[in-house]
């Protein structure tokens, strides 16, 4: 099956064309969406007022090489390894479901407007790095959902309570294990729930990418920015409008440390 493009076989009753007008379209809503967030919750005007407020309480003017060495280091620790999770489970999830969703949504373009004909030949290698993207995605969003959440975790709420902020990550899991499920029985000859499967692909996509002002989809594209500017706060002594750290060491006996975290 891991050798399987099932939009090769797709292409027999679907035009390539229409696939590929497909992905536009959900590339459309994305853009769509994250406008009307952008417009709606007005998140990019607070960060230009607050990067305008810490350039004014600036105590160092960052050179162009330092604000370039500041925004990579930002983008290499804090936004591709998701640093702020701290080491551990949840962040080992973050990693598996961003990289597999990453490696499964490019190889879905490069099959769909390179690999989309009738009999084409698709290099192994391609094919694989779409399951395997698909089944990190699964194996990150399952854990996540079912033993990492902090409401169910921590406030003993049942695993299928479902809320608005969740429509991101339930939607994410339909489409790779909808995606996985509809190429194993296309290869296994499973026609009518082929059929199935991919309709609930189809739909999955639709709700994932028609839904980015609804879910947490948006907050993809702002964190980046904000890790950023943080990180540009710190470096050249605004840090944000907050108070510097203080001199003297913590004194405030163990506290929370008196056990090891174990609810997030």
């Amino acid at each position: 099956m891991i050798t399987n493009n099932p939009f090769s076989t797709l292409a027999e009753i679907v035009p390539t064309i229409a696939m590929q007008g497909f992905v536009i379209a959900m590339a459309a809503l994305t853009l769509v969406g994250v406008l009307v967030d952008i417009i709606h919750k007005k998140n990019v005007k607070y960060f230009f007022e607050n990067a305008k407020k810490a350039k004014k309480n600036a105590q160092v003017e960052l050179t162009t090489g330092k604000r370039t060495a500041v925004i990579l280091k930002t983008v290499a620790h804090d936004i591709a390894t998701t640093s702020e999770l701290g080491w551990g489970k949840r962040r080992l999830a973050h990693v598996l479901g961003m990289y597999g969703t990453i490696i499964f949504w490019i190889c879905s373009a490069i099959l769909i407007f390179s690999y989309s004909s009738v009999g084409i030949e698709t290099p192994s290698t391609l094919t694989a790095l779409w399951h395997i993207g698909a089944i990190l995605t699964c194996l990150g969003g399952y854990w996540f959902w079912f033993f990492l959440r902090v409401d169910v975790s921590a406030e003993a709420h049942p695993w299928y309570r479902i809320i608005k902020a969740d429509l991101f990550v339930l939607a994410l899991l339909a489409c790779a294990t909808f995606g996985l499920a509809w190429s194993y029985t296309q290869y296994s000859g499973m026609t009518g729930l082929s059929y199935l499967f991919l309709i609930l692909f189809i739909v999955s996509n639709l709700v994932l990418f028609g839904g980015v002002y609804w879910s947490k989809f948006a907050h993809m594209f702002y964190k980046p920015g904000a890790a950023i500017q943080k990180n540009l706060a710190e470096a050249d002594g605004s840090r944000d409008n907050l108070p510097p750290p203080a001199d003297a060491p913590e004194q405030f006996g163990l506290g929370i440390k008196r056990e090891q975290p174990k609810h997030y």
